[in-house]
């Protein structure tokens, strides 16, 4: 993107990565983690009951006894001999033969395979093994003893609870407990949300044509659409967009009225089909924005791809059936590319007063993490800690990212073709914003990977299923389970920034998307060997961050309501003057 066509209100990312960096070590139980001491993983015992030595949640059931006489074969130090216990939500060791205790904690959910290695005739001291290949890039070997007959019993167990949907069991988040003593589900509210960007309004109107998910199956049951564009003349363009995802409004710019929506691609086909309904939407979008009356619709797949897509009935819109549209093919492959198409995006609504409609095939995947960076970019709002809640909410959750199929929570289908990371891709773009822009959110890195832990842990009901249809009308995750933010929200200085400074960056980011710019995520990606660790949990030290800044803060106040007094008192305006003026004779 040419560096003129950036306006001078954006903020541009420092040129130094920051000396710190924030720690992926949890400290809580209920996150998953290694460590060479159980007060390290378990710092807050009195909340959570437990047996022994081995902590338990609420609900949280301990499956049998435990299997003693089990080598954990560290890849990072020696083999570690100790004691191996499943409940119904995670495996547990502790080790037998060390001073200071090594405890092993694995959610059962972040496991996508488990094999058994070696046979009973299998020379070698610890040759006979269970692998435990996990979401969280972990591989964990765990060694018997033949004559100890444990092995089939521990991968059965593992095997029956790390996959209850293959074996017909309740997820463990609908068996969880705790009572945070706030509602995380309470954060969401579709029509809040609306209300927030201004809508309804003189262009754009809330729709519940799909009130009861029984129009469009993976839309949520509010959304917004051009005022001009009834529900009876919504259901004669939702027979031309694939899966019927019609374009609905992302995010509206609060001076220009330029938009973010977003779809699924339109059903032309390799006889370039037309549809006048569909090309009567479009351009009722375009019409919205008072500033243009040009519409770029962002196509995130190479061109070759969308193409080819035209042999199974689907394709693009062609320039000379949607009048005034643009099509840009962002040609995504990978990590750096996400983010150079949301800036393009974030470029022609902020910069242009252009609006945009993005979509790729279905409009879930690449579609969701190029809305969400671009709403990140512009608005200030998804920087925070609601906010972000908010924005997870609405542009993925709501709108049907498949995170039952991508993640493939409780199925024993490591090798499916549907499994992707396209949430963790998102999270990665996001965490590398954070680096460019350190004072410019809310929330810090533990945040992130506290988020993406519970993608995979199933803990809480928040990233389960497909759709809000099977989530709220199915599976009622709602009455049934947790949500993430009731643990998020119980506790948000854990996740703060200390660095934050809200008043500073109340404009939008363009982040640098070249490939020079952009990182390893070691403390996610590495922070499970041991020489990858700061010495000191960040997050720790983010408390006594926040900390003394609450301080200086009250200090700030304490000093402006003294000058506001002296002023009050004249003191000021009787003082003489700093500077004198010369005399003229």
């Amino acid at each position: 993107m040419d560096s003129n066509s950036i306006s001078e209100s954006a903020s541009y990312p420092i040129n130094e990565s920051s000396s710190e960096k924030d720690t992926g070590s949890p400290s809580k139980s209920i996150c998953s983690s290694a460590s060479s001491s159980s007060e390290n993983v378990f710092k807050d015992h009195k909340k959570y009951g437990h047996s022994d030595d081995l902590p338990l949640l609420p609900g949280e059931i301990v499956q049998d006894s435990s299997w003693k006489d089990v080598t954990y074969l560290c890849p990072y130090s020696d083999c570690i001999k100790g004691t191996l216990t499943i409940t119904n939500y995670k495996l547990f060791f502790k080790s037998t033969d060390r001073e200071t205790p090594f405890t092993l904690d694995v959610p059962l959910g972040v496991i996508s395979r488990v094999d058994k290695i070696g046979g009973t005739t299998s020379r070698g001291e610890n040759s006979y093994c269970i692998d435990l290949h996990c979401k969280d890039m972990r591989c964990l070997r765990f060694a018997h003893k033949p004559e100890n007959h444990s092995r089939r019993l521990v991968y059965e167990k593992i095997h029956n609870f790390a996959f209850p949907v293959t074996n017909k069991r309740p997820l463990f988040a609908f068996e969880y407990k705790e009572d945070y003593g706030v509602d995380g589900w309470a954060v969401y509210d579709h029509e809040a949300e609306l209300r927030r960007q201004g809508v309804p309004n003189d262009n754009w109107r809330i729709s519940r044509l799909n009130e009861k998910f029984d129009v469009i199956d993976t839309y949520p049951s509010v959304f917004a659409v051009p005022k001009s564009a009834t529900d009876e003349f919504l259901k004669q363009v939702i027979v031309f967009r694939s899966r019927g995802r019609i374009p609905v409004l992302s995010w509206i710019h609060p001076k220009s009225q330029a938009t973010i929506t977003r779809s699924s691609q339109p059903l032309v086909g390799v006889t370039g089909k037309r549809n006048q309904d569909d090309e009567s939407f479009v351009q009722m979008i375009t019409d919205a924005n008072a500033h243009s009356n040009k519409l770029y619709i962002m196509d995130a797949r190479p061109s070759m791809n969308a193409v080819a897509n035209k042999a199974k009935g689907g394709g693009f819109e062609s320039e000379d059936a949607y009048n005034g549209a643009e099509v840009v093919f962002l040609d995504i492959h990978n990590i750096h590319q996400i983010m150079a198409g949301a800036v393009k995006i974030a470029d022609k609504v902020e910069n242009n007063k252009t609006s945009v409609l993005v979509h790729c095939s279905d409009g879930w995947d690449r579609t969701a993490q190029l809305t969400s960076l671009a709403m990140i970019m512009l608005d200030p709002y998804f920087r925070t800690i609601i906010g972000f809640e908010v924005l997870l909410e609405k542009e993925w959750l709501a709108i049907g990212h498949k995170f039952a199929q991508r993640v493939g929570h409780g199925e024993d289908k490591h090798s499916d073709a549907d499994r992707s990371p396209v949430f963790l891709q998102f999270i990665d773009c996001v965490w590398q914003m954070t680096k460019q822009f350190p004072n410019a959110f809310e929330f810090n890195e533990y945040f992130l990977i506290i988020i993406l832990d519970h993608l995979y842990s199933c803990l809480f009901g928040t990233f389960l299923c497909n759709t809000e249809a099977a989530r709220m009308k199915e599976m009622k995750v709602k009455e049934t389970t947790k949500s993430l933010w009731s643990y998020v929200n119980s506790d948000k200085d854990e996740f703060r920034n200390p660095l934050y400074a809200e008043y500073l960056h109340q404009h939008v980011l363009f982040p640098v998307a070249s490939m020079r710019r952009i990182e390893i995520w070691t403390h996610y990606y590495c922070r499970w060997n041991p020489r990858m660790r700061p010495q000191e949990p960040t997050h720790l030290r983010n408390r006594e961050l926040l900390v003394l800044r609450a301080q200086l803060q009250q200090k700030v106040l304490e000093l402006q309501k003294e000058l506001e007094t002296k002023n009050s008192r004249g003191m000021l305006a009787s003082s003489p003057p700093r500077v004198s003026s010369p005399v003229n004779v």
